[in-house]
């Protein structure tokens, strides 16, 4: 679920290339995640991991997360949980 999220948010990405003729891209849906590199892949590579920090950070600190595409990786309040016998 984790790696079918980050390949939709991904999706979402808009890059740029700069008069530098570096690349710079960012996730709007996402705040915060940028990368600028001397390539679009290795701008997209970067990107993409910033992108799993960003997630891991934000799920630490109890920040929301954006729902993309039915996928919700925001953490229930207990009461809400799935309670599963064994």
């Amino acid at each position: 679920m984790l790696t079918e999220y980050i390949n939709k948010v991904m999706k979402r990405a808009v890059y740029e290339k700069l008069e530098d003729g570096t690349y710079w891209g960012e996730i709007p849906v996402c705040p915060g995640t940028n990368a600028c590199k001397p390539t679009l892949i290795e701008c997209q590579e970067e990107l993409r991991s910033v992108l799993e920090d960003w997630i891991l950070l934000s799920l630490q600190d109890g920040d929301e997360l954006p729902v993309i595409d039915g996928i919700d990786l925001n953490r229930k309040p207990r009461d809400e949980r799935e309670v599963v016998s064994v």
